[in-house]
């Protein structure tokens, strides 16, 4: 969707959200709406609406007397996300994989070789994890399960900022990218069961490692 279709919410949302991601608006920083209404060039109303749909996604808390904040990291945040990840993903991968067609394995070998130029950049923390998250969805769709899905694109919305973490201070992307390779060609030979056992173990170990960086 471009720009130009967007609601002035949605601008406000992508835009405070990639602020929250990218670390400009640091956890447990005061969102003032006013100043951000005067940055975004709208209301006060979008301001608003958007920050409840980041609260939505986890990106946002309100606190009395405080009003809105990034929400801070925690480790057994982390826990609790990747497991619920591995749960519904690897289902989502045990259905989707009979599915897959030649054009889908194309496709999400494209986001693999994306992954490996991206972090050759500047923005690698960013564009990488953007492209992560884009490569566990190219996997999943073809499972035919919306409200399954759905609930996935918001955890991977959720981790987005602990991956983004993991990925400044720990690197990580070496193994991530030999096991997105590994994983893509058990999908291409259709061994379901070693598909989600490298899957589950992917997810977990992402997770000991950036849980481990926030103690």
């Amino acid at each position: 969707m471009t720009n130009a279709y967007k609601t002035r919410t949605q601008l406000a949302v992508e835009a405070i959200r990639e602020k929250i991601l990218t670390g400009v608006i640091q956890a447990g920083e005061p969102l003032r709406q006013s100043a951000l209404a005067d940055e975004l060039e709208v209301s006060r109303i979008p301001i608003r609406e958007a920050l409840l749909q980041l609260e939505a996604e986890g990106l946002v808390e309100f606190e009395a007397h405080k009003g809105a904040t990034a929400t801070r990291l925690a480790a057994d945040q982390v826990h609790e996300l990747f497991e619920l990840r591995a749960l519904l993903e690897c289902d989502l991968l045990r259905r989707a994989i009979p599915n897959l067609k030649i054009d889908d394995f194309r496709a999400s070998e494209r986001l693999v070789q994306e992954m490996a130029a991206a972090y050759t950049n500047n923005s690698a923390q960013n564009s990488w994890s953007d492209l992560n998250t884009r490569f566990h969805l190219s996997l999943y769709e073809a499972a035919q399960r919306p409200q399954t899905l759905e609930l996935v694109q918001n955890l991977l919305v959720k981790s987005d900022r602990y991956i983004r973490v993991h990925l400044a201070l720990a690197g990580g992307v070496d193994n991530a990218e030999r096991e997105h390779a590994a994983l893509l060609e058990c999908c291409r030979e259709r061994h379901i069961d070693a598909a989600c056992a490298l899957l589950q173990e992917h997810i977990e170990r992402s997770a000991q490692e950036i849980a481990a960086l926030l103690k």
